[in-house]
């Protein structure tokens, strides 16, 4: 069973705007002759590394609930240009949207044991992609979906 990592997505106010932010730093990649993934660094580096490689993801809360998940591709330790080491997420070029689950606010990022993870909306049932967002989180709520 895979580990996954869940955290904050500070600054988007929606799905959309954390899959443009991807398509731009995806973009980035391809025009500087990388492959086309997206990346974040944090302060905090995991211990449990080979369990997040092993088929993990990042999911992403966006307002109070998780909305969406990026797979891990890989977890490299870095030296920001203050001299403090930090941690990038290398993630998959793929934002995939989850059932919505609410989440209260925390620091960092967390563990996240498969169990507990959100399933991805096209595993729900194909009249949940068409319907907008705001509904979607409103029916999470209200522990409907």
């Amino acid at each position: 069973m895979s580990l996954n990592m869940i955290k904050l997505c500070v600054g988007a106010d929606s799905l959309d705007d954390l899959r443009e932010w991807v398509a731009e730093r995806a973009l980035t990649a391809i025009a500087a002759g990388l492959p086309p993934q997206s990346g974040h660094v944090t302060r905090m580096q995991p211990k449990r590394v080979d369990e997040l490689l092993d088929g993990g993801s990042l999911y992403w809360v966006i307002k109070g609930q998780v909305m969406a998940r990026q797979k891990l591709l890989d977890i490299v330790a870095v030296t920001g240009e203050d001299g403090i080491a930090r941690c990038r997420l290398v993630l998959g070029p793929e934002v995939i949207e989850t059932v919505p689950q609410p989440r209260r606010p925390f620091q960092g990022w967390r563990y996240l044991d498969s169990d507990s993870a959100p399933r991805d909306l096209s595993d729900a049932g194909s009249d949940l992609d068409s319907m907008p967002e705001d509904l979607k989180r409103e029916l999470a709520e209200l522990g409907l979906l």
